[in-house]
């Protein structure tokens, strides 16, 4: 039993809780522990969003919200955080907050199971895009996009947007930042060691623990190993939680590439590569729902290795290299030759993975990713490609290509990209490309496609793509939009 007292704020009291284990979740604790029995649990993978809650840390000054899948987070991970929950955010008086009252006045909520995740999913946006220092209005599709974490089961979505979109013309409720923000510095100002649930505050002393404690189970966001604990019932007696190594939550820009320490949340390091490539904003946006997104980590997803995660088709074609790091030193290599097999690499027991280094856009770059999954929004993918070609004068000058599903592992499509440099780029060249995806992966079947499905789509993605790259619009699943079809 791990007998550290870790902290955070709730209502602006500080809540202390000690005989915690280390992989206890953070639903668990609120439900169990708490009664806070308002956080409901539905899949207790991160994938519903019923167990949304709101954390808020200091950002450069003020108070940053993040809505998260309670389910599989980790408690011990927001020592020292502010938390809100579904019974947080009502006045002293009855009052309902306009997170709570818009969906009341929108008739937003029917079986009502999920509706304390829809509200804190709103409660977040509303601080960070009604309550902010520059507040923008909430849009339909910035609703959908922010809300694309929380599932209807009695698919009541409508109501719910446009709830979203009301939130602003309320009463408003403004949180104390000023008092929360001096209360989390009083937090940090406690020092506390646990020898079970291992968080370092700096790169230098993760290192340490790292070779120390060889057999702690590595976490970051939690969004995969979360799962193992909900949906497989490990249990980790001992974890070290990397997140807190202030060098590993930046992200530093030079003139040739982009750093992104592997605490960097998922949400954040997309923003950085959408920066440099504006066309990954709509892939970004399908990754996953906004909760996971927040809390998952870039670095985690990649040292995961799951050959359907889908950052990793991406950096692959992106050339992106990643740091391993130990005491004994550093060592750099392209993303793809992490991966020895299913799940395994080749990270030594006291190393960990610091930073990913992505190469930045270059002209007669042509890109584009594409997700395929049975549901559009936070959907797993079946097969993941992510196309990047150098063009001059009509001429494929290189290629890169990252391919997911269709694998044990992530990986590079060689024989794709053989084919295809050197080559005049035309339509006889985009199918013998199609022909190399097809000739070099052997999927597998599953309960999200067949083997011929994915071994089709393969090919099918590499001839959408060169039409895309001749103009045509029609086959954007993103620029769909049902008033203009009707």
């Amino acid at each position: 039993m791990d007998t550290r007292t870790f902290r955070f704020l709730r209502r602006g009291q500080t809540v202390s809780l000690t005989n915690v284990p280390p992989d206890r979740t953070l639903l668990e604790v609120l439900r169990e522990d708490l009664g806070c029995t308002g956080t409901k649990e539905g899949c207790g993978e991160g994938d519903c969003g019923a167990c949304t809650v709101v954390i808020g840390e200091e950002d450069a000054g003020r108070l940053r919200y993040r809505a998260i899948n309670s389910c599989i987070r980790l408690a011990h991970s927001i020592d020292g955080m502010a938390l809100w929950t579904v019974e947080d955010l009502a006045a002293a008086d009855g009052t309902l907050h306009p997170a709570q009252q818009a969906l009341v006045d929108c008739h937003g909520s029917q079986c009502g199971f999920c509706t304390p995740g829809f509200v804190m999913s709103l409660f977040g946006m509303y601080q960070n895009h009604v309550a902010c220092a520059r507040p923008t209005p909430i849009t339909r599709e910035l609703a959908q996009e922010e809300l694309s974490g929380n599932l209807c089961r009695c698919t009541g979505y409508r109501p719910i947007l446009e709830a979203a979109q009301q939130m602003a013309s309320l009463p408003a409720a403004p949180v104390d930042e000023a008092a929360i923000l001096s209360a989390l510095r009083a937090l940090h100002d406690t020092s506390r060691s646990s020898t079970q649930y291992l968080a370092p505050g700096s790169l230098r002393a993760l290192l340490t623990a790292r070779a120390a404690h060889p057999d702690a189970q590595l976490v970051a966001g939690c969004t995969d190993a979360g799962l193992w604990i909900t949906k497989m019932h490990r249990r980790f007696p001992k974890v070290l939680d990397v997140t807190r190594a202030r060098e590993l939550r930046r992200i530093e820009v030079y003139p040739h590439h982009i750093a992104i320490g592997a605490a960097v949340t998922l949400n954040d390091a997309f923003e950085a590569l959408r920066q440099d490539r504006p066309q990954l904003g709509a892939f970004a946006a399908r990754f996953a729902g906004l909760p996971v997104r927040n809390a998952g980590t870039l670095g985690g997803n990649v040292a995961n290795g799951s050959p359907i995660g889908d950052s990793m088709p991406l950096l692959i074609a992106l050339s992106a290299s990643i740091v391993l790091m130990s005491q004994r030193g550093h060592r750099e290599l392209p993303l793809e030759r992490l991966y020895s097999g299913y799940r395994r690499n080749i990270m030594a027991a006291d190393e960990l993975l610091a930073w990913i280094k992505v190469p930045k856009a270059q002209a007669g770059e042509l890109m584009r990713v594409y997700k395929i999954s049975k549901r559009y929004d936070d959907d797993i993918s079946a097969v993941c490609l992510a196309l990047r070609l150098q063009i001059k004068d009509g001429r494929v000058l290189q290629a890169s290509i990252g391919a997911g599903g269709v694998a044990a592992t992530p990986v590079r499509a060689t024989q794709a990209e053989a084919a295809l440099i050197g080559q005049p780029w035309t339509l006889d060249a985009a199918q013998r490309g199609a022909q190399a995806l097809r000739a070099q992966f052997k999927p597998i079947s599953d309960m999200r496609a067949s083997a011929d499905y994915r071994s089709t789509v393969l090919g099918n993605l590499m001839q959408r793509f060169w039409l895309e790259s001749q103009g045509l619009r029609q086959v954007h699943l993103e620029r769909f939009v049902l008033e203009d079809a009707a």
